[in-house]
């Protein structure tokens, strides 16, 4: 089995607006307890902390976090930054609709006008920087 179709298997459902919403509490106030998180998504939403308790789990077995206990709380953390999980979503947008070709996907965007010239600009540089060997 190639490395690209093991990656496939490890594909993960995608978030819901609301598992969103939990994902980024986490990512801004890791590790967190239940209540933390409950205390974040309840500014937005009217939502009790067992839902969020439930969300938290089915998050966990999807594979988005990890919890370790303290006590009797559960604290969690995310299994991987928001920036990992972004790069594997793009990937999967890439592999699916622009046949594997990231040049394809990044043509798309300029052609669409979805990157202003200042980003293009600023994605140059970066590039250039790391052909460069610089970070």
């Amino acid at each position: 089995m190639t490395k690209r179709a093991t990656a496939a298997l490890n594909v993960r459902s995608p978030l819901t607006d609301l598992e969103n919403e939990v994902m980024q509490a986490v990512w801004g106030a890791a590790p967190c307890t239940v209540e933390a998180v409950h205390q974040v998504v309840a500014r937005k939403r009217n939502i009790k902390e067992t839902s969020v308790r439930t969300l938290l789990r089915r998050l966990e077995q999807k594979g988005y976090l990890r919890h370790e206990e303290d006590g009797r709380a559960y604290v969690y953390r995310a299994a991987e930054p928001a920036s990992s999980l972004a790069a594997h979503a793009v990937r999967q947008i890439i592999d699916r609709f622009c046949r594997g070709s990231v040049e394809e996907l990044v043509s798309g965007m300029v052609d669409a006008k979805v990157l202003s010239k200042g980003e293009m600009d600023r994605l140059e540089e970066f590039v250039r920087t790391r052909k460069q060997g610089g970070k």
